[in-house]
């Protein structure tokens, strides 16, 4: 079974830097596509970044291009999101996600693994 457990979030100010960093367990890891969403309060919840099985492909939400980077270590079964030059905007709480194994990840409904999520705030 898949379990996702997310750290690294918390309080910075804008133009800060944070780094997420998501375990993951399960037999079906280095197969998976992984992915961080969002969700700001009253808002939906969206993808910020995803990375296929590989690592050698990448996809981002537009707003964040340039600023952050996702990647993935398979041989520690974690997949983090760097974050850098933070905006207000930023803040909501962030959650990994993966896929099953070699499932596409373009949408939110083919994650089916979900972490507890953890809190961003950016302050102005």
């Amino acid at each position: 079974q898949v379990k996702l457990v997310e750290s690294g979030g918390g309080l910075v100010q804008a133009g800060g830097s944070l780094r997420l960093s998501c375990a993951a367990s399960g037999l079906i890891f280095s197969r998976s596509t992984l992915g961080w969403f969002r969700q700001a309060p009253g808002k939906e919840r969206e993808l910020v970044a995803a990375i296929n099985w590989g690592g050698g492909s990448t996809t981002y939400l537009e707003p964040v291009k340039g600023r952050f980077t996702i990647s993935r270590d398979n041989a520690e079964n974690t997949v983090y999101l760097q974050m850098n030059s933070l905006k207000p905007e930023d803040t909501a709480v962030y959650y990994c996600a993966a896929t099953a194994p070699y499932g596409l990840g373009t949408r939110r409904s083919q994650y089916d693994y979900w972490g507890q999520g953890t809190q961003v705030t950016v302050s102005s």
